[in-house]
């Protein structure tokens, strides 16, 4: 498995600024998460669904082809950051994100 953390510039209200990915072997996500200005995170794993949050259905780019689009700033992370945000997602908001640090406190 690998873990994608993506920053995405851009001033649209109702659209993620990080969208985060558990992506398998064939580069298909398992999970995802997508997380907006105002602290809110939508999910989805399987058939799950949360605030519109959706498996994309087709694999995801590699890497440096995302950051060709100047308004993406992909990067791998680890699993177990991968996991402290998946577990926190339901019961935090988030209240600071930056690439190499994501601030999550009790809703």
């Amino acid at each position: 498995m690998k873990y994608l953390y993506v920053e995405w510039m851009h001033k649209f209200l109702d659209e993620p600024i990080v969208l985060i990915s558990e992506l398998d072997e064939n580069r298909f996500e398992q999970r995802k998460i997508e997380i907006y200005k105002d602290g809110k995170a939508g999910y989805a794993i399987n058939k799950t669904e949360i605030h519109d949050t959706r498996l994309s259905v087709d694999s995801i780019p590699e890497i440096h082809n995302i950051a060709l689009n100047k308004k993406f700033k992909p990067k791998y992370i680890s699993k177990n950051d991968f996991t402290r945000i998946w577990n926190a997602k339901e019961n935090y908001k988030v209240v600071e994100i930056d690439v190499s640090n994501i601030m999550i406190e009790k809703k």
